[in-house]
């Protein structure tokens, strides 16, 4: 799943190698949030205009979850 994020992010932004990506334990419900940051310049890249690029990462990385019968969240920081 991380790299899928990764791979995502990657495709948007100039500066590839200051794409990271975090991943927190599962909480009490199941769900792991993966916290993807990216430079400061290519922020927008990665939201989008009224953050539609935001929310197609997260329905790509929702799909990708719920196939392999996963609960997850991206924060995008």
């Amino acid at each position: 799943m991380e790299e899928l994020l990764i791979t995502l992010a990657s495709g948007l932004v100039e500066n590839k190698e200051a794409v990271r990506v975090t991943t927190d334990q599962p909480n009490a419900e199941g769900v792991v949030v993966y916290h993807l940051s990216v430079a400061e310049e290519d922020m927008g890249r990665v939201i989008g205009k009224q953050g539609r690029i935001a929310k197609a990462i997260r329905v790509v990385m929702r799909a990708a979850a719920v196939r392999e019968g996963q609960k997850i969240l991206v924060e995008i920081d």
